[in-house]
C-alpha cells in the first residue's frame, strides 16, 4: 500500500451550479483531515478551491497552497493556509506542486482544471514520476471526458495502459483506496532523463 501523505487536488476556481460538487469538495476535506493527509493545492479563497481548502482547515487538518506571483491578489490568495509558497510563474507552481506531493486527484473545474490533469497524466505516461492520479467523477461530471478517452483507445490514439494510469471513482473513500493500491507501469527504457 502507497502512502498519500500529501495529495495535490486540481479543482475549479468557481464553484458551478451543482451543489452536488461542492458537498464532494466538503467530503474530500474531511477525509484528507482525518486520514492525516495534507492538501497541495492552487492557494485561492475562492470556488471549490476555497471550499476544499476551508473544510480541510475547519477539521484541523493541513493545507499548503502554491500560487504564481501575479495571481497573489488579496480577493483570490487564501491568507489563512499552513503554508503559502509564491512562484514566479504557472510552470513554476505546477513543478512545486508535482514536488510537494505523493499523488494526485482531479474534481470538477474548468480548462485550467482540465491543463493540470493532463500535464501531470502525460509525465506519469513518459515516467517522468511514479504517483497515483485520481478523478472525482462527481454526480457524472467527468462521463463524456472518460467517453474521449475511450474513443481515443478505439482509435489508436491511446494504450488501454495508460488508459489506465487514470484512477476513477465516484467517492472520495474509494478513489482514496485506488490511489493507495496504484502500481506505476516500468518506465520505458529509450527514455532517459537527458531526453525529457
Amino acid at each position: 500500500m502507497k502512502e498519500l501523505t500529501k495529495i495535490c487536488v486540481f479543482c475549479g476556481s468557481s464553484e458551478g451550479n451543482d451543489a452536488a460538487i461542492t458537498e464532494a469538495a466538503i467530503k474530500t476535506g474531511k477525509q484528507f483531515a482525518q486520514q492525516d493527509v495534507t492538501l497541495i493545492y492552487g492557494a485561492a479563497k475562492i470556488g471549490v478551491m476555497g471550499v476544499l481548502a476551508k473544510t480541510v482547515l475547519d477539521n484541523k487538518g493541513h493545507v499548503i497552497g502554491v500560487i504564481p506571483d501575479f495571481l497573489k491578489k488579496k480577493e483570490v490568495v487564501h491568507l489563512g493556509l499552513t503554508e503559502l509558497h509564491t512562484t514566479k510563474n504557472m510552470h513554476e507552481r505546477k513543478l512545486t506542486m508535482h514536488e510537494l506531493s505523493d499523488g494526485f486527484i482531479a474534481l470538477p473545474g474548468g480548462m485550467g482544471t482540465l491543463e493540470e490533469l493532463f500535464e501531470i497524466i502525460t509525465w506519469l505516461q513518459l515516467g517522468l514520476h511514479q504517483k497515483p492520479i485520481g478523478l472525482l467523477n462527481v454526480n457524472g461530471f467527468y462521463n463524456d471526458l472518460l467517453k474521449l478517452l475511450e474513443t481515443m483507445v478505439r482509435k489508436g490514439f491511446l494504450s488501454m495502459e495508460n488508459y489506465d494510469l487514470l484512477l476513477v471513482d465516484t467517492t472520495i473513500e474509494n478513489l482514496l483506496e485506488k490511489m493507495k493500491r496504484f502500481k506505476a507501469p516500468e518506465i520505458p527504457k529509450w527514455l532517459k532523463k537527458h531526453r525529457t
